[in-house]
């Protein structure tokens, strides 16, 4: 039987990954910081679920205390916009992020595993490229100059470096893809954790009046539907040609705006957006609306190229998905 290591498997993207790779039939270890998965039972993503600080050298060591077929790094400190580009979390995220990274890759070297997949982010883009948002450039080649709009980007972009170096001198065969905006059910919808179109969904399925939308909303993103993202994981790993960086995401760009919209239209209610940002932002949470980027669209060419492989879902479908999940959430709480 294949085995495979999901690391960070009790994240979002993590969980759903697990699950699928179990579902194949291989032999499934997850390890998280968390005790357990917020939302899949154990027996649902592995046969082993194993809890501990993967920034702890003598814990990685003894996760790699077996041959493994496939390992997926994806543990991070991480989360949305309110997390992210606040500034506030800077240091933990470079710190706890990079332990982890040097942990595994020392480890995973030294257990001679087969092959590893790195889950670096679109966070890692320039972005003096990302200033129009109706034309934006995310192309995998525009990465340098390196330029990423926050902290987050920067550790990801050392980290993407991090393993390919492993790989040209420890011959570590790794593949590193940048994710853009992966959403869907099973993740994280509250708490400041949660992703723009989690919010969305919770905040139209709390409201009866209107929604609040931070900055003008004329920003713009795509984003890619957690099953799509799984298939594009999956099917790059197991390929022996192409090594990436590669992006995995939508190329259907949307505005903030559409994208409440959207989450509006799934629900049926009659709602309002109210757009937030300046000096209002500032007296009711604190701190300088965090918008990121104006504008941030994957690039998927290169994919299509080496993997002959493209995202088929659109928005809206993937949106209506969600968004029954967390309205049930909601409806619980």
């Amino acid at each position: 039987m294949k085995t495979a290591l999901v690391l960070g498997g009790g994240g979002f993207i993590g969980g759903h990954l697990a699950k699928r790779l179990k579902e194949e039939g291989l032999w499934v270890r997850v390890v998280d910081i968390k005790d357990k998965h917020e939302f899949w039972k154990q027996n649902e993503i592995c046969q082993e679920y194993v809890s501990g600080d993967l920034r702890d050298p003598n814990f990685v060591e003894s996760v790699f205390d077996r041959e493994f077929d496939e390992v997926y790094q994806l543990a991070a400190d991480m989360g949305g916009a309110g997390y992210i580009f606040t500034g506030d979390n800077d240091a933990n995220v470079m710190h706890n992020s990079g332990l982890v990274n040097l942990n595994i890759v020392h480890y995973a070297t030294q257990a001679k595993v087969k092959r590893v997949f790195y889950s670096s982010s679109a966070c890692i883009y320039p972005e003096h490229n990302q200033l129009d948002p109706d034309n934006p450039n995310c192309e995998e080649s525009s990465a340098y100059p390196a330029n990423p709009d926050s902290e987050y980007g920067w550790e990801k972009l050392f980290s993407e470096r991090l393993f390919l170096a492993f790989n040209r001198n420890y011959s570590l065969d790794c593949k590193v893809a940048r994710y853009h905006n992966i959403f869907g059910p099973k993740g994280a919808w509250r708490d400041g954790k949660e992703k723009a179109p989690a919010a969305m969904c919770r905040k139209v399925a709390e409201s009866d009046g209107e929604i609040e939308v931070w900055g003008d909303g004329k920003q713009t993103r795509s984003f890619m539907y957690i099953d799509e993202c799984v298939d594009a994981t999956i099917r790059l790993m197991r390929q022996d040609n192409f090594r990436g960086p590669v992006n995995i995401g939508s190329e259907e760009m949307v505005s903030i705006n559409k994208l409440a919209q959207i989450a509006i239209d799934c629900s049926g209610k009659d709602i309002k957006i109210n757009n937030i940002d300046g000096q209002d932002f500032i007296d009711k949470y604190g701190f300088p609306c965090p918008l990121g980027v104006k504008g941030r669209n994957s690039d998927n060419r290169l994919y299509l190229k080496k993997i002959g492989w493209e995202p088929s879902m659109n928005l809206r479908e993937g949106m209506e998905i969600t968004f029954k999940w967390i309205n049930e959430q909601v409806n619980e709480k």
